[in-house]
């Protein structure tokens, strides 16, 4: 009788911690996916609320006078419920005006998703 050869194979132990650790590297890759997307929607947000800002201060360009003090208005741009706070204050002994745009997420309470700044002089933003 011959002598019995140990077969070539895996045994049930091996085949386990392979898939112990195949499982491990699935969970890091779908975690790693999962935040990409979240990453993606709050830059997209945060570009959105870039446009807001700069169409308020389109705006308030347009309106030709820039009464000093802070305002609050809705900016909402499509889905995104936004709320666009300015702040106008004088600067250089009077001669310029220092505008601040910073724009929020109404749905909740968090840092802005955006800010913009400028500085205009008086002749740039004519009194009515």
């Amino acid at each position: 009788m011959p002598a019995r050869s140990r077969e070539a194979g895996f045994t049930l132990i091996e085949v386990l911690v392979a898939l112990a650790i195949i499982a491990v590297a699935m969970s890091a890759a779908v975690r790693v996916a999962g935040l990409m997307t979240q990453s993606n929607g709050l830059l997209r947000d945060r570009s959105i609320a870039l446009v807001a800002a700069q169409g308020r201060m389109a705006e308030l360009r347009l309106e030709g006078r820039l009464p000093t003090g802070m305002k609050a208005v809705e900016c909402d741009q499509g889905r995104l419920l936004l709320r666009c706070e300015q702040v106008i204050a004088t600067a250089e002994k009077g001669r310029l005006l220092k505008v601040g745009i910073q724009v929020f997420d109404r749905s909740q309470d968090a840092p802005p998703l955006a800010r913009l700044e400028t500085s205009l002089s008086r002749t740039d933003s004519p009194s009515p």
